[in-house]
């Protein structure tokens, strides 16, 4: 839901940013605008642009973060520690069974 807003607005501002590249060619073809003037505005308008488009994303990002936090959903940070906690134990487990394992079945597990 929240996605489709976002790029149903990114849409609007690409189609917004057309017309008005296209109203600024208007207007240099009048002789309204001198060529220089035109592409100083356009200029303008396409750093106005990405900068809103850059704090919609970071708005965006900090909406879903929010949502995230109050669903309480674990991070992919906090998935990753629990995997390297996971892989550790692992480890420890199968370095305790070596150790305590009696010789017979060792030779049988080596042989099998």
């Amino acid at each position: 839901m929240i996605t489709e807003l976002v790029r149903k607005t990114l849409l609007a501002g690409v189609g917004i940013q057309e017309r008005f590249s296209e109203l600024v060619g208007e207007f240099v073809k009048k002789g309204e605008l001198s060529q220089s003037q035109g592409a100083k505005l356009i200029k303008e308008w396409t750093d106005i642009a990405e900068k809103s488009t850059s704090e919609i994303n970071k708005s965006v990002s900090e909406l879903v973060e929010k949502a995230l936090q109050k669903m309480n959903l674990p991070t992919r940070e906090d998935v990753e520690a629990v995997n390297r906690k996971l892989q550790s134990l692992t480890l420890r487990v199968k370095r305790i069974e070596a150790r305590t394992e009696p010789p017979e079945e060792k030779k049988e597990s080596e042989a099998g």
